[in-house]
């Protein structure tokens, strides 16, 4: 008798748990399921992170040479204003005496219409 009850134990044991297997063996799957797909959004999205980091990267170089354009345009706008305010200068520091010496002869002019006119 007991040799039977050992006999039944495995088909027992396989009736009960060969069907809990196969669930769990399913589940399985069915998580390898979604991690295959979790795995392939993430590759997708790391693709997509990559073309806008490639993009953005194109477009930062894109600005920092405007810029770099700007700036040097500037500069040649500010070297040309130098100039042009330094020739003005010159003409200005020419000019002054000149200012000096037609002020001075209308002062005498005046002196003498005024003594002209005394006498």
């Amino acid at each position: 008798m007991a040799a039977e009850k050992i006999q039944k134990i495995p088909s027992w044991i396989e009736r009960l748990l060969l069907p809990r297997l196969s669930t769990i063996e399913g589940e399985l799957k069915a998580i390898n399921i979604r991690i295959d797909s979790l795995k392939d959004k993430i590759e997708s999205l790391d693709e997509k992170m990559d073309t806008k980091i490639t993009s953005l990267d194109e477009k930062i170089t894109s600005l920092r040479n405007e810029t770099k354009t700007e700036i040097t345009s500037v500069r040649y706008e500010i070297t040309g204003l130098r100039t042009e305010m330094t020739i003005r200068l010159d003409s200005l520091e020419k000019r002054i005496p000149v200012i000096e010496e037609i002020t001075a002869l209308k002062l005498k002019i005046a002196d003498m219409e005024k003594k002209l006119a005394m006498a």
